[in-house]
């Protein structure tokens, strides 16, 4: 079991200095441009396949980093860079989450790959949970999946929203109702094969940030998929209902589903995103504080500024630690019986907000253009929140684990 260390070994370094070269050079000349067109940046996507950032090995040896360090690291620098241009690089990621996590070793060798195509045919991937009526409130998802026994299909209905990549995937993985009386517990995720069928986009939604990341509604008319896009497979489909069954009937049932498991595996992935932009934020502010001068002194001279940047760096530096800790946990099997990994989530995330809005302060009207990048920051910043578990869905995880109680 690899020991919690705050020191990065050689090779980390030497990787983290590799993706910051990559964020500095190739991200954040285009992360104006690709932010104003609200479009896939997809020359930028392709330089990172082209060096080996944008693929399945990548990912993969920082997933398996011993210390559990690779993935936060990547993803800090990434999005250090610029959020939405990162988040396009690694919205992959959230799908190929789904299926490392719940598929089976057939499944992730076939699918993953062609989630992320190749350098001269670059591919991105979906993951599809959220729907206009059940964001938060998992129980409430509509979307069904029925097994076609004699054409051993499932037939896909529903339409999902918030989908980044939706509808322009090339595998798109969809979570779905198997069992409508199990409630959350009833929940199954499929594979949507390429071209499959009935799978269209729908709306593709203008957001306040991470504009370069595309994000739209998935809808789902009749779409059949084969049994074997099933993820983890029938038999260990059936037998997980029959659990959540017989628990229902003992009234103490706790199953988790597709979705929150994929959720789970990911939340320390983003309160490292949200590190890095606030990170990002902070290093703009201070240098334009120590170069701004105002009654003929640098401003950072004044207290009122210099207080504030003190507790901005204060504040990131406790954020990453508790990422780093729920990610070091995760990879060596510690349960989070502190709900580490949603604290760790909860905390980064509201730093980027405070952060990047102290910034925009500190840079004053200058702050408050598109001139200046901390004016982006700060509305990329306002989706770390909200996206994969609101702060107030992290602070019910949190006070359910840390009670035992069925907090409201």
């Amino acid at each position: 079991m690899a020991e919690f260390t705050m020191e990065l070994n050689d090779e980390q370094r030497e990787v983290r200095d590799w993706i910051h070269g990559f964020a500095a050079d190739v991200m954040r000349p285009a992360a104006a441009e690709w932010d104003e067109r609200e479009e896939t940046p997809w020359p930028v996507i392709q330089e990172a396949a082209k060096i080996g950032l944008y693929s399945l090995d990548f990912y993969a040896q920082q997933f398996f980093d011993p210390t559990g360090l690779g993935i936060p690291m990547a993803m800090e620098e990434l999005f250090w860079g610029d959020a939405g241009i990162a988040l396009s690089i690694v919205g992959t990621g959230l799908a190929a989450v789904g299926v490392l996590a719940n598929g089976t070793e057939e499944q992730i060798g076939t699918w993953v790959p062609q989630m992320y195509g190749d350098a001269d045919d670059v591919k991105v991937a979906a993951f599809c949970s959220s729907e206009p009526d059940a964001g938060s409130d998992v129980g409430s998802m509509r979307t069904r999946a029925v097994y076609d026994e004699a054409k051993d299909e499932w037939v896909l209905n529903g339409t999902k929203t918030w989908a980044t990549n939706g509808g322009i995937a090339n595998v798109h993985v969809v979570v779905a109702v198997v069992d409508p009386e199990l409630g959350s517990k009833g929940h199954a995720s499929f594979i949507v094969p390429p071209n499959t069928p009935g799978l269209s986009q729908g709306q593709k939604f203008q957001k306040h940030g991470i504009r370069a990341s595309h994000t739209a509604e998935v809808v789902l008319e009749d779409v059949r998929v084969p049994g074997n896009c099933l993820l983890g497979g029938k038999e260990k489909l059936d037998e997980r209902l029959a659990r959540a069954r017989e628990k229902a009937k003992e009234g103490g049932e706790r199953v988790k589903n597709a979705a929150m498991a994929t959720f789970e595996a990911s939340r320390p992935a983003v309160g490292a995103m949200a590190v890095g932009t606030a990170r990002a934020a902070y290093e703009e502010a201070l240098e334009y504080a120590k170069t701004r001068e105002q009654f003929g002194r640098p401003i950072i001279d004044n207290q009122g500024v210099a207080f504030q940047l003190a507790d901005m760096r204060t504040q990131i530096d406790a954020a990453r630690l508790l990422v780093w800790r729920a990610s070091w946990m995760a990879v060596t099997g510690k349960p989070f019986t502190s709900a580490e990994g949603s604290m760790s989530k909860l905390f980064a995330s509201e730093v980027a907000k405070k952060v990047t809005a102290q910034a925009v302060q500190i840079l004053g009207g200058n702050g408050f253009t598109r001139e200046y990048p901390v004016e982006r920051m700060h509305r990329d910043a306002a989706i770390y929140t909200i996206f994969e578990g609101t702060s107030e869905i992290q602070r019910l995880v949190i006070a359910r684990t840390l009670s035992g109680m069925p907090i409201r």
